[in-house]
């Protein structure tokens, strides 16, 4: 199928490549979320060197990567040739992109630090000396955030300073998951995205499938496929202490949401370790931390809870890892009947709050509600919870929205509730503010509440069909 989206990232890309000075660009971001098909796709129709590294002895990287430079210079691979040393073959690639611009790609990059620690500083010496002269962009690519972050992107990594710009790829958005399935209906999308979430490789297992049920049996379920054992195999490849992220994971899907919780269902010593593994989770976009949206200071707020970012990790922690025992007994009929549909509506309701936050974002950017928001997330205090609260700049002005994944349409019972814990927002903030109510439904309104919208301007109501059309009733 075609490329889906990354406008932004290709456009950045573009920027540095149309300045026409020397680059060195940090991409990098978790695994399978697309990161080396969106540089295939900027590579195309450039002058470009594209190599990626492996987990090979550092002698059998440097011939690969001297085959690559040999080829783009002379049109053909030398099968015997190889630079002496890394060095070596960095100056022949500056003296590629004297005349005219090259892109140099180096994918899984940490798979070279980890071979030869000294290519960083290699690569800075060579930088400080002739490339930063050319007319190169040289892409340093990785998955291994903790690696990146450290090696190239930290204050002691020996090539801090010289780089000229930095991407982290996150997963897309619930607005780019339609392309992955043409034709499917609004419902059945929103239900793939809390299974799969926004990571390329994981809606592309599902691309062919028309029945969500029977390809969560195939692709997920079923001893031996891609995605049964894959949060296994992510954090065994992303990070050094893989049980432990485990626990810590885990106790988060199981509803420990506050550091003291997590630290002890995690088994971890203290406070401090367990607040750095989360650290790392939150940056690799597996955790999130929440708190109230109207916080004044959200990294100092005593009310943060933690919850599972990532879509995919949900459904396998609610899903998979509590039934492995039968799973693993070839029982996926069994868990799918008995322990996966009954609970499946319950499990997609919050994931269709978070599409709908993302709607607002996209609409709000647009000038298509009431106000521009500059914050928007949930709110709760200990008496109410709402779906969602956005605030103008000035918090002169709130939209109170509530999502119901429910079969049945809303009524005009739900929004008369949210107009009431509504209320509890207004003393918060210095001044009393216009509000304004969103309500979502996964299958429409009754009439009533539809009249009592159409008879007030501050009333907003969106169906899940229009969470792809980006209209409001």
């Amino acid at each position: 199928m075609a490329f889906v989206n990354r406008k932004t990232e290709l456009q950045w890309l573009q920027d540095a490549y149309d300045s026409g000075r020397a680059g060195l660009l940090v991409l990098y971001g978790r695994r399978r979320v697309g990161k080396t098909e969106l540089l295939r796709v900027f590579c195309r129709d450039r002058k470009h060197v594209f190599f990626v590294a492996d987990m090979a002895p550092d002698r059998e990287q440097l011939a690969a990567f001297s085959q690559r430079l040999w080829a783009q210079a002379y049109g053909q691979a030398d099968p015997g040739f190889s630079f002496p040393s890394w060095e070596a073959a960095f100056r022949f690639m500056g003296s590629l992109a004297r005349q005219e611009q090259l892109v140099v790609v180096l994918d899984e990059f940490p798979y070279l630090v980890q071979a030869n620690p000294a290519v960083p500083s290699i690569l800075q010496r060579v930088w400080d000396a002739e490339l930063r002269d050319t007319r190169i962009l040289c892409i340093l690519c990785g998955s291994y955030i903790g690696v990146m972050e450290r090696e190239i992107l930290g204050y002691r990594s020996a090539l801090y300073g010289r780089r000229t710009g930095q991407y982290l790829v996150e997963p897309l958005g619930f607005d780019n998951v339609a392309a992955f399935f043409p034709g499917r209906d609004p419902s059945w999308l929103v239900e793939a995205y809390a299974v799969l979430g926004g990571v390329p490789a994981y809606l592309l297992e599902f691309a062919g499938e028309q029945d969500l049920f029977a390809g969560l049996a195939r692709r997920v379920l079923r001893r031996g496929s891609f995605l049964y054992d894959e949060p296994r195999f992510l954090l065994m490849q992303e990070l050094r202490e893989p049980a432990n992220y485990f626990a810590v994971l885990r106790a988060v899907a199981h509803g420990k949401t506050r550091l003291n919780e997590i630290t002890q269902a995690a088994g971890l010593s203290d406070r401090g370790t367990a607040s750095r593994y989360l650290d790392v989770l939150r940056d690799m976009g597996l955790i999130q931390r929440l708190v109230p949206v109207t916080e004044t200071n959200p990294q100092k707020s005593r009310r943060g809870l933690y919850r599972l970012q990532d879509q995919f990790l949900r459904c396998w922690f609610r899903f998979v890892f509590p039934n492995r025992t039968d799973l693993e007994e070839g029982e996926t009929g069994l868990v799918l009947e008995n322990r996966i549909k009954p609970y499946f509506a319950e499990f997609v309701g919050p994931v269709f709050e978070e599409v709908c936050r993302q709607h607002l974002h996209r609409v709000g950017r647009r000038g298509e509600l009431p106000f521009h928001p500059s914050r928007l997330g949930p709110w709760w205090d200990g008496k109410n919870e709402l779906d969602m609260v956005a605030l103008n700049e000035h918090e002169t002005a709130i939209l109170a929205g509530e999502c119901k994944w429910w079969i049945k349409p809303v009524g005009a019972n739900v929004l008369f509730d949210l107009m009431e814990k509504a209320k509890a927002v207004s003393p918060l903030l210095p001044q009393v503010p216009r509000i304004y109510y969103a309500l979502f439904a996964r299958n429409g309104f009754s009439e009533e509440l539809r009249q009592i919208a159409a008879q007030q301007d501050n009333i907003l109501l969106f169906q899940a069909s229009q969470l792809l059309t980006d209209t409001a009733d």
